[in-house]
Formats: C-alpha cells, sequence, structure tokens
C-alpha cells in the first residue's frame, strides 16, 4: 500500500472566504501514484474546515449569510472564548458546522465525486497563514 501527505499552505485576505482546492488535491493524487484508496482532506487550524460541495457564487455567498447569523462575529463580548482577548469564537463555531474534514474514494486514479461535487477550503478567521492537510493511502 501507498502513503501519501501534503500541506496545502492557504492566505485567504478576508476574515471569511472559500477557496475551491479540487485541482491542488488532484495534483496530489497524481503525485501520490494511487489509483485505487482513499483521500483525506483536512484543515489543521482550529478555524477553518474542509467541505465538499458546488462551486457557485450564490451558493458561497448564501453560507457566508448563513454562518453570520447562526455565530454572528460581533458583538465579540458576547462569546466567553473571547474572554481571553481573542476575538475568533464566532470561527470556532463556524468551523464546527462546516467540518474539519473530507474523505474522497479514489478509482482508477481520479477523485470518485457525484455531479458537481468540489473539495472547499473553508476560512473563517483569515488574513494569516493556514494550511489543510491531504493524506492519500492505497494501491
Amino acid at each position: 500500500m501507498k502513503s501519501y501527505r501534503k500541506e496545502l499552505w492557504f492566505n485567504v485576505p478576508n476574515r471569511v472566504g472559500f477557496v475551491n482546492i479540487t485541482r491542488q488535491v488532484e495534483d496530489c493524487l497524481r503525485e501520490s501514484g494511487v489509483r485505487e484508496g482513499l483521500v483525506l482532506v483536512n484543515a489543521m487550524h482550529i478555524t477553518a474546515s474542509v467541505f465538499i460541495n458546488d462551486d457557485e457564487s450564490g451558493l458561497h455567498h448564501d453560507y457566508t449569510q448563513w454562518l453570520e447569523k447562526l455565530a454572528p462575529h460581533e458583538p465579540i463580548r458576547q462569546y466567553r472564548h473571547n474572554d481571553t482577548g481573542e476575538d475568533n469564537a464566532d470561527a470556532h463555531m463556524k468551523r464546527q458546522i462546516m467540518g474539519r474534514e473530507v474523505v474522497v474514494a479514489v478509482t482508477e486514479g481520479r477523485l470518485d465525486f457525484g455531479p458537481w461535487e468540489q473539495i472547499f477550503y473553508g476560512e473563517f478567521d483569515g488574513r494569516r497563514k493556514k494550511r489543510a492537510l491531504v493524506k492519500i493511502i492505497g494501491e
């Protein structure tokens, strides 16, 4: 069995943003040489997410609005976590909603997606360098 690991680095310029990382994950799959197996992609920061959905700008806008309603950034003092001097309690909650990771099957050397599926890195406390892990195992 083969095993492959790579970190993808991001610096999202805004507090919240979504980055389509499908092509980068496909590049990792090609580098790995795995033809049958699994790909795990996970955010390595507790205020970021990795998820699968459609690459449609209206949907991304809707996510941003919906998440802000569920866990608004302000007022910052509404969260006990921010008593520590942080201002990112909402980002932790948004990550919890959107998820930490995705696992995608690899079939015949390709990501085995359903229609319209793409992999995204979701950032909820951006403006600094963060990473996601790509781990691939298989034959």
